[in-house]
C-alpha cells in the first residue's frame, strides 16, 4: 500500500481531467502550458480544394489523350494522377476529422483519423503500381504505335499540374505526415511526368515504341520507392510506436536529469495524431518536487523534443513498491 503524497492540481481540459490521482495515491500533472501542442500549419483547406481540382481536370485531359495517342504511359499516369487525387480526397478528410472536439468516447476526438488517412494513401499508391505493372508487362511485346510529340506535351502539362499542386503542401510537409503523404506524391509525379516526356522526346526521336511500357514500369518503380518509407512510418504511428523524430533515449536521459529525479520508469511515447505526440512518466524523487518542477519539465519536453501532451506521475522514492 503506498502512502498518500500531495495531490497538485491543475486546470481541466475537455481531452483530459487534469490533476486526478491514481488509485497508489501518486501525483499526477497533464501539463499543456502555453505553445505545449506542436500542431501543423492551421489549415491547409484551400490547397487541397486547388490540388484536387487541378488534378482531376488533368487526369480526364491526360487519359483522353493518351487513349487517342495510343500511349499506354499517359493512360498509366493518368490512373497515377487519379489515386491521388483520391488520396489527396483522403489526406483533406484525415484532416477535417483531426479537428472534431472531444468526447466521451473519443477522448482525444478524432485526430488520428491523419494516421489513417497517411496509410491510406501508401496503400492507394501501391494499387496503382500494381495496375501500371500489370498493363506495362501486357504491352511490352507488343507494343502499340505512340504519337511521340502528343505525350511529351501532355507530360509537360503534368510537370506545371503537379509541381503546383506540390508547391501548395510544401510549407507544411515538415511537420506533419499526412501533409507530407500529398507533398510526396505531387512531387514524384512531376518528376514522373519527366520521365513520360523525356520517353515521348524518345520515341518520337527513335521510333521504338516499347520505350512507352518500359517507362511505366519504370514509374512503377519510383512509385514503390516514395511508398514504402511512408507506408512503414504510418504503420508505426498505428502502432503507437515512439514517432521517428523522438530519441527514447534522450527523452529518459532528460528526464533522469530533471532536479531530485532519481529513477524513471513506465515512459511511454506514442503519437497522437501525425503532428501530437503523448508522453506518460512516472518519476521517482527522493524530496517532494517544487512549485515549478511539472512546469519546467513541461517545458523541457516540448522545447527539446516537441512534445506536447505529457502526463508525469510523481513517486517518493521508497514508495512505488512493486509498481516500479
Amino acid at each position: 500500500m503506498h502512502a498518500p503524497h500531495d495531490h497538485k492540481g491543475h486546470g481541466h481540459d475537455p481531452a483530459h481531467d487534469h490533476g486526478a490521482k491514481s488509485a497508489g495515491g501518486h501525483d499526477h500533472k497533464h501539463s499543456h502550458g502555453p505553445g505545449g501542442h506542436s500542431h501543423g500549419p492551421l489549415t491547409f483547406d484551400r490547397a487541397f480544394a486547388i490540388g484536387i481540382t487541378l488534378n482531376i481536370l488533368f487526369v480526364i485531359a491526360e487519359f483522353g489523350t493518351g487513349f487517342v495517342a495510343q500511349s499506354v504511359a499517359l493512360m498509366a499516369d493518368a490512373g497515377h494522377n487519379l489515386s491521388d487525387v483520391l488520396g489527396l480526397c483522403v489526406a483533406w478528410a484525415g484532416a477535417t476529422l483531426a479537428k472534431t472536439l472531444p468526447s466521451k468516447r473519443f477522448t482525444y476526438g478524432l485526430k488520428g483519423s491523419t494516421i489513417l488517412a497517411a496509410m491510406l494513401n501508401a496503400l492507394l499508391l501501391l494499387m496503382a503500381m500494381g495496375a501500371i505493372v500489370f498493363e506495362a508487362v501486357q504491352r511490352i511485346g507488343e507494343p502499340a504505335n505512340v504519337k511521340g510529340m502528343v505525350v511529351v506535351v501532355v507530360a509537360a502539362v503534368g510537370i506545371l499540374v503537379n509541381a503546383a499542386t506540390a508547391w501548395l503542401f510544401a510549407r507544411g510537409q515538415k511537420s506533419d505526415i499526412n501533409l507530407r503523404g500529398a507533398y510526396l506524391h505531387m512531387a514524384a509525379d512531376a518528376t514522373v511526368s519527366a520521365g513520360v516526356m523525356l520517353a515521348g522526346l524518345a520515341i518520337w526521336w527513335t521510333g521504338a515504341a516499347w520505350i512507352d511500357p518500359v517507362t511505366s514500369i519504370v514509374v512503377s518503380i519510383l512509385i514503390f520507392w516514395q511508398t514504402w518509407g511512408l507506408l512503414r512510418e504510418t504503420v508505426e504511428m498505428s502502432l503507437n510506436a515512439v514517432p521517428r523524430a523522438i530519441d527514447f533515449d534522450q527523452v529518459t536521459e532528460a528526464l533522469s536529469a530533471l532536479p531530485g529525479v532519481s529513477a524513471i520508469h513506465d515512459l511511454h511515447i506514442w503519437p497522437m495524431s501525425t503532428t501530437e505526440t503523448v508522453l506518460t512518466a512516472h518519476l521517482v524523487m527522493a524530496a517532494p518536487a517544487g512549485e515549478s518542477f511539472l512546469t519546467d519539465a513541461q517545458k523541457m519536453l516540448h522545447d527539446r523534443f516537441a512534445i506536447g501532451h505529457a502526463t508525469i506521475q510523481i513517486e517518493r522514492d521508497g514508495n512505488c513498491g512493486t509498481d516500479c
